[in-house]
């Protein structure tokens, strides 16, 4: 997998969006502050885009057990049902974007790779669909013919706590400093990391709003360590832990995602936990 296998700039895209049969467009408008994003899409996406809702589309919330973490893996049958609900078929070719550095819409990224299917993030998200001369369309998601795909889920590879503790590898943490430190914890039971992981923040692969090019990223992963072997990725809750498997895709590397990350870890007492840098 190389660069353009994983993400799409917006010039490529206007051009695609030419082209019959366009793109499948998913537009992931979430935030931590505001995880209901449908009336930004609502005031503005891009033309024929799908709003995606990621706390009910690309998590699982039936889950009772707090050790499976605030946004839990849907169950294949339910993601089936919701890649259906969009249209999609297995020579669609998608692309998901979001307003928020692609924080959300590597979620939806890898969820479509993990169920089989190939998917591009368009880097720079929004802002850059504009700034290429894209113009927007306003109003609800528009309606689609179901389609009635079967995916092939497991399709990369994913580890429970055990192997997270036990992991032979590198295991990066995307949250913030402060956070993986143990200084502040907004969210969650306990302060602190995994033992052993380290800090990437996501938002270090993204400073202005777009990837940083291949050699900087190349740079950013080899001073962790992350380009020598196995790596794992986690962050709070599964979602901005698959920003790192984006950024490290588009070096040819594929990531163990830990789906409960540290939600769920520091729901359970008899995990350890470690604070600091």
């Amino acid at each position: 997998m190389t660069r353009s296998d994983v993400l799409i700039s917006a010039d490529e895209l206007l051009t695609r969006m030419a082209d019959s049969p366009a793109p499948r467009l998913l537009d992931v408008r979430w935030t931590l502050p505001k995880p209901d994003g449908s009336e930004d899409f609502a005031a503005g996406h891009i033309p024929g885009a799908l709003y995606v809702d990621l706390d009910t589309e690309l998590a699982d919330h039936g889950s009772t057990d707090p050790t499976a973490g605030r946004h839990p893996l849907p169950s294949p049958e339910a993601f089936q049902e919701t890649v259906r609900s969009w249209g999609i078929d297995a020579d669609t070719e998608v692309v998901v974007y979001d307003d928020n550095s692609a924080l959300g819409a590597a979620r939806a990224w890898w969820l479509l790779r993990w169920a089989g299917l190939s998917a591009r993030v368009l880097d720079g998200g929004l802002s850059a669909f504009r700034d290429a001369g894209g113009t927007l369309e306003t109003g609800p998601t528009p309606e689609v013919t179901p389609s009635s795909l079967e995916i092939s889920p497991g399709k990369l590879p994913v580890i429970d706590a055990e192997a997270a503790a036990d992991f032979d590898g590198v295991l990066l943490d995307a949250r913030a400093g402060e956070r993986f430190r143990g200084e502040t914890e907004p969210l969650d039971p306990q302060a602190g990391h995994i033992p052993g992981a380290k800090n990437a923040p996501a938002t270090d692969n993204v400073p202005a709003g777009t990837f940083l090019p291949e050699a900087l990223l190349q740079e950013r992963f080899e001073e962790l360590g992350a380009l020598d072997g196995p790596v794992g990725v986690y962050c709070g809750s599964g979602v901005t832990a698959c920003h790192n498997a984006l950024a490290l895709a588009t070096l040819g590397i594929e990531p163990s995602l830990y789906p409960a990350s540290w939600s769920g870890w520091s729901s359970d007492p008899s995990r350890p936990v470690e604070t600091g840098a």
